[in-house]
C-alpha cells in the first residue's frame, strides 16, 4: 500500500505566532496559498474544507476517515478561538513543507 502524501503547512496567527498544521493529502493546496492573508473566519472556512476533503481522500483510499485531520482541525479551532473577538484578524499561511 502506499503512503499518504502528507503535507505540513505553518500559519501566522494574528498574535505574530507561528503554528505547523498537518495534512494527509497535498488537496490543502486547492484550499491555501502561501504568502496569501486570509480574514480568520475565511481562513477556518478554508481549513475546515481542506482537512475534511483530505479525510474524505484517506477514507476512500483506506477504508477509514483520518483521526489525524480531525485533531488538526480541532487544534486550529482552539488557536482561532483566541481571536473571536477581533473582527479584523487575520491569518497568513506562510508556506508549505512536504
Amino acid at each position: 500500500m502506499s503512503e499518504v502524501p502528507e503535507l505540513h503547512f505553518t500559519v501566522r496567527w494574528p498574535d505574530g505566532s507561528l503554528e505547523r498544521c498537518y495534512s494527509p493529502s497535498h488537496t490543502v493546496r486547492d484550499y491555501l496559498a502561501p504568502g496569501e492573508t486570509y480574514p480568520l473566519p475565511d481562513f477556518l472556512r478554508r481549513t475546515t474544507s481542506a482537512l475534511e476533503h483530505a479525510s474524505d481522500r484517506v477514507r476512500g483510499r483506506y477504508g477509514f476517515a483520518c483521526s489525524s485531520a480531525a485533531q488538526q482541525l480541532e487544534a486550529i479551532e482552539r488557536s482561532a478561538a483566541a481571536f473571536d473577538e477581533h473582527d479584523d484578524a487575520q491569518v497568513t499561511v506562510l508556506g508549505f513543507d512536504e
